[in-house]
């Protein structure tokens, strides 16, 4: 089961990528210019640490309540260079479905942070917002405190969830990219050994 998910993963990545290296693209240098990071394949392939930084920074961005997630984290992963991919998917944590348990875990996170630890809110901040959705009035204050905290410890819980699972299955995530840059090699002397 594990091989047919790697290969079905890299599939969907390869198309991505090609996708994203249309020769339309390529017209607009401006653009081109912009994107030229996207294309690293290395930001593509799987590898622990990548892996590991890329879900790091998409559930960071998950829990803030912004528009265009999937952009913040895709220049987030960039920055970094880790894992776009999956910084991109963990973007989707926070769905449609999941939106309203996520925030109330986030308001009821900042409200524990702010009256039980006495963490201080700034003064401009401490007012009451109505959220629709819950049909309730909340600490716009609190709100953000929840917010942030959750993103922080989503990211922080990333790494070893990752890690533990490239420990238990190192065949579908394997440790560093060592492993393609050995058959890029392997790929090379073939190629010098079979030229005349």
């Amino acid at each position: 089961m594990g091989a047919k998910l790697n290969i079905r993963y890299l599939r969907l990545v390869r198309q991505a990528h090609r996708l994203l290296r249309r020769p339309g693209l390529k017209r607009h240098k401006w653009l081109h210019n912009r994107l030229r990071n996207v294309f690293d394949r290395e930001l593509w392939h799987p590898c622990r640490d990548t892996v590991a930084g890329g879900l790091s920074i998409g559930l960071f961005v998950s829990q803030f309540p912004i528009p265009f997630q999937m952009v913040v984290a895709t220049i987030g992963a960039l920055r970094a260079k880790v894992n776009i991919p999956f910084a991109l998917i963990a973007c989707w944590v926070t769905n449609p479905v999941t939106l309203v348990p996520i925030t109330v875990w986030q308001i009821r996170v900042g409200d524990f942070f702010h009256n039980s630890l006495e963490v201080p809110i700034l003064p401009f901040l401490n007012r009451d917002i109505p959220l629709p959705f819950l049909q309730a009035h909340v600490n716009l204050g609190s709100y953000i405190l929840g917010f942030f905290v959750s993103g922080v410890l989503l990211s922080l819980l990333a790494y070893p969830v990752v890690y533990l699972f490239s420990a238990l299955l190192p065949k579908l995530l394997p440790r560093t990219g060592y492993q393609r840059a050995r058959a890029k090699v392997i790929a090379r002397r073939k190629a010098n050994e079979n030229q005349p």
